[in-house]
């Protein structure tokens, strides 16, 4: 695959300008933010998601500076990891 399947697509990006948090996260661009991904697919991949994350002294993964799923050029990385995902469901790591 080579990844650019999905440029220009409409199914890769939304914004909901309506939602009561937007922008939830700052340091992007509105015309260029996603909600797509609002609830990152990436978070239960833990210290592997490869996001911007710290770990709170409760032990609770906070992503609040994290931008990554966010960005509509991150749309392909994304999918591209839901096998990943997918394994870690089922008990691998």
């Amino acid at each position: 695959m080579d990844g650019c399947y999905w440029k220009d697509k409409h199914y890769a990006k939304f914004t909901n300008r309506e939602c009561e948090f937007f922008p939830c996260h700052r340091g992007v661009a509105e015309e260029e933010f996603s909600c797509l991904f609002c609830y990152c697919p990436l978070y239960m991949l833990g210290e592997n998601c490869g996001g911007a994350y710290t770990y709170l002294q409760n032990g609770i993964k906070d992503c609040s500076a994290c931008t990554f799923p966010h960005r509509a050029e991150n749309y392909g990385t994304i999918v591209e990891r839901f096998a990943q995902i997918q394994e870690h469901m089922r008990g691998g790591k």
